[in-house]
């Protein structure tokens, strides 16, 4: 029987290279989008995948989407949060209502989605749950307090959820990608690129398919045995 995934805001970016990945691999794999109606979809004809419009904070959304999981794929094995969006500004000049929101998306959507899905995992004994965090959950970056606390956050729910459902033969770990070539380096500069390259041990950016295979990685068979870890897929930015 093939191995199912749900891959949360895997309609670009990382999520749309770890939706393909798994789709390769030859996973049951279904994803969710907000904004990207028409590249998501396209996706999911090329790739097979499930397609499923939700929005990572609602309570009722996520649900909904759960539940179209479960029917379709009778069960789930693997869990990816990947939904998230960035905020890059002074603290001082940030609102209550801009800080509700980035923790609403990256913290709160991954604590409903695990909330949905973790009763199953339970039950059939097995599963693999895969917070993608940051480097700068790690370590922190200026200009980015809120992203860095909500990707900490992240890190500090991976850590304790895999004590508390190890026993129930459910692993959780966390990915902390470095510079990717994303969406979100869009305001930078390519002196700016080039600088972070600099700073790159490997001497380049990383891809999204970098953090995908990690992800596989994670999330499979040969990685039965390790849990509560935060993995670094950041070419030694951070060691």
């Amino acid at each position: 029987m093939p191995q199912t995934v749900l891959i949360t805001g895997g309609s670009r970016g990382i999520g749309e290279a770890t939706v393909r990945l798994f789709a390769e691999k030859g996973w049951r794999v279904a994803f969710t989008y907000k904004k990207s109606q028409d590249q998501a979809l396209a996706m999911a004809q090329e790739t097979g995948a499930l397609a499923l419009y939700c929005d990572a904070a609602s309570e009722q959304e996520t649900a909904q989407m759960a539940g179209k999981v479960l029917r379709v794929f009778r069960h789930l094995d693997a869990l990816i949060c990947n939904a998230g969006t960035s905020y890059t500004g002074l603290l001082q000049d940030m609102t209550a209502a801009e800080w509700d929101a980035l923790f609403n998306v990256h913290v709160r959507g991954a604590f409903l989605a695990t909330r949905a899905f973790l009763p199953g995992m339970i039950s059939q004994e097995g599963g693999s749950i895969l917070y993608i965090s940051s480097m700068w959950g790690q370590t922190g970056a200026s200009c980015e307090a809120a992203y860095s606390a909500c990707k900490a956050a992240l890190i500090g729910l991976g850590k304790a959820l895999a004590k508390e459902a190890g026993p129930s033969g459910v692993r959780v770990n966390c990915l902390c990608p470095g510079v990717i070539r994303t969406d979100m380096l869009r305001e930078y500069g390519e002196d700016a690129l080039n600088a972070l390259r600099r700073e790159t041990p490997l001497l380049r950016l990383g891809t999204p398919k970098d953090v995908a295979q990690a992800a596989f990685f994670l999330c499979g068979k040969e990685a039965s045995f390790i849990t509560g870890q935060a993995l670094g897929v950041n070419g030694g930015f951070v060691t």
